[in-house]
């Protein structure tokens, strides 16, 4: 089973650019991103990346932090288009479960994406309240656990087992730290995979030499201590 690489990124250039890589199946985009991109305004925006972006997969987030206002946003976000998914948090800002905005969403057939999940309580709830026709990426946050000292792949096993029967439903890796973070996705058998420019470029140099490698860093060290000057 092939794990899918999304981008996580929001800035238009670097979309246009990963937009034309066979290696990128598709793009993730939050409240963070976009501000960090320099979007103003919030839609505007997201119709500029769907110029460039029109067919691949891509994640826009709700920001708002209550349910009636979610569900507003998120249907307003389904209509930009067909290949839009609805980014929902597992909770709001007070740690409320929103189960009856993604039952909603999902028994109306609208894409989603179910963000910041950490728990596999969390992972039970989110599929219990989901109608299992309509197309759902579950993301758990790898990267953020690890920070913490608490491993994800227990919680990425129990989830992945949980959903495999159901094709409509898939668990991402998201908050990736490193090249490697892909490796232990698709060991996993891992559906997806979200990670920034930068990691996504580091894949393309697996399979390197090791012993290449010793050299190039060698190499690297030389021709620093050599533009410094450095005596010792």
């Amino acid at each position: 089973m092939k794990t899918k690489i999304f981008c996580d990124i929001a800035d238009l250039k670097t979309i246009e650019y990963f937009n034309k890589k066979t290696i990128v199946d598709g793009f993730t985009t939050n409240p963070s991103l976009m501000r960090l991109a320099g979007a103003k305004n919030y839609k505007d925006y997201s119709l500029k990346i769907l110029k460039v972006c029109k067919k691949k997969p891509i994640s826009f987030e709700v920001f708002a932090d209550n349910p009636k206002e979610m569900l507003e946003q998120a249907y307003e976000i389904n209509s930009w288009g067909k290949n839009v998914y609805v980014k929902i948090p597992v909770v709001n800002s007070k740690g409320i479960f929103m189960g009856s905005v993604i039952n909603e969403l999902s028994k109306k057939g609208i894409k989603l994406n179910i963000t910041a999940v950490f728990t596999f309580e969390q992972t039970k709830k989110i599929f219990k309240n989901l109608n299992k026709k309509t197309k759902t990426i579950i993301s758990i946050f790898a990267g953020r656990m690890a920070d913490k000292g608490k491993d994800p792949l227990p919680i990425f096993k129990k989830s992945i087992y949980l959903t495999k029967k159901n094709k409509n439903i898939e668990i991402l890796w998201a908050s990736t730290r490193e090249a490697y973070n892909y490796t232990q996705a698709k060991q996993l058998n891992c559906d997806i995979i979200t990670m920034p420019p930068k990691v996504i470029k580091q894949i393309s140099n697996f399979g390197k030499n090791f012993s290449t490698m010793s050299i190039d860093t060698v190499i690297g060290f030389l021709n620093d201590s050599r533009k410094s000057k450095f005596k010792i």
